[in-house]
């Protein structure tokens, strides 16, 4: 017995989780965590209603839910002021990132994207064989000149840009991004991560015509309306591109729980309002648990503060190990030079207490 015939891309590619999740550390460790600031969940989570309606709903999942995602797509697409033509719904922006790549990469194709950016969509274009070229941030941030200037020379069919970035929480002003969109090459397509969107100053989302086939814009519930174990996505795009989602996606991915929730969520836009300000306190505390304790606190537009520990990546590795070893989960960005930090992300208050707690002692223990 041979056992199944993998496809030679399949075959060469190495079997992993991008991301290992607290759950499978409180395994290994064999206890929980007291306090779980490692995976820029939204620790306040979702609206009421979003609740009500989703504990409603249970009583019908039965049904599958409605492969059109009709009342959600028509939902949002008033709420952003398109058509709904201009509007994909899917299973986080991890799903759709997954179909983006298939329809559009084949072996070899080159995708630009910064070293050290949400790693999640290279995982992608090297599952479907794509070449990944990537350029360093400029400081703490995604240099979009730098973006456009190897996606031209490379002949890039995509350029992936989070603003909001991840890992580093950093932005750039709705003009920058205008600038980068209006310099897209010929026949490339910028994927713009605005998974945070919702977290951030309201002047650094541009105005985009819905229809400009140079970029695709992807937003998610999973942050700021605190839904990410339901995943739900959405992108907004041209009408041809939106389309073309359908000759590939899997059209009974969406929950029908997921699909009521996140229509619950959006028309409660008060409930947003009371996270964005609780998100704010959260990344002030956070911000002088930081400085207190030696550390430089990253400006944040995300709903997680990044921390300069001062040293090395070798050095910011300890103090990671031991704030869990004293069980708080928090993680770190995984390439040099911002390798040197930890992210902590926003929650209540007894769980930066708990932090708060912990990091002196883990610094401590980390120089020692």
């Amino acid at each position: 017995m041979t056992g199944p015939r993998y496809t030679p891309l399949v075959a060469g590619l190495p079997a992993t989780v991008p991301f290992v999740g607290p759950e499978t550390q409180e395994r290994a460790r064999g206890r929980p965590f007291a306090a779980r600031l490692g995976a820029n969940e939204n620790t306040f989570g979702p609206s009421p209603k979003a609740i009500e309606a989703m504990a409603s709903a249970a009583r019908d999942v039965w049904m599958y839910g409605d492969p059109e995602n009709h009342d959600l797509k028509a939902a949002l697409a008033a709420h952003h002021g398109v058509a709904p033509a201009n509007i994909i719904v899917g299973e986080g922006i991890d799903g759709l990132l997954g179909y983006l790549v298939r329809m559009l990469v084949g072996h070899g194709d080159t995708v630009v994207t910064s070293d050290g950016a949400y790693p999640t969509f290279n995982f992608h274009v090297s599952g479907f064989g794509g070449t990944l070229v990537k350029v360093p941030y400029n400081g703490n941030h995604e240099d979009t000149g730098a973006l456009i200037e190897a996606a031209t020379r490379s002949g890039a069919k995509l350029i992936y840009l989070a603003n909001p970035d991840n890992p580093m929480g950093s932005w750039h002003g709705a003009r920058v991004i205008r600038r980068m969109i209006d310099a897209v090459p010929d026949r490339t397509l910028l994927i713009l991560d605005e998974a945070y969107i919702e977290l951030a100053p309201e002047d650094i989302s541009p105005a985009i015509e819905p229809d400009d086939p140079r970029v695709v814009r992807m937003r998610t519930f999973s942050k700021g309306y605190g839904m990410a174990g339901a995943r739900v996505g959405y992108a907004i795009g041209a009408p041809a591109l939106i389309t073309a989602f359908n000759k590939i996606r899997n059209h009974f991915g969406m929950c029908r729980i997921s699909q009521v929730g996140a229509l619950a969520a959006l028309s409660d836009q008060a409930w947003l309002a009371e996270i964005r300000a609780r998100v704010e306190m959260a990344r002030t505390e956070l911000r002088r648990i930081a400085t207190a304790n030696g550390l430089t606190p990253l400006a944040s537009a995300t709903n997680f503060v990044t921390m300069d520990c001062g040293r090395d990546g070798d050095f910011a590795r300890s103090v990671l190990a031991e704030l869990i070893s004293r069980d708080i989960f928090v993680r770190m960005p995984f390439v040099a030079p911002h390798d040197r930090c930890i992210r902590v992300s926003c929650s209540g208050a007894e769980d930066l207490a708990r932090f708060a707690a912990a990091l002196p002692e883990a610094l401590g223990a980390a120089r020692g």
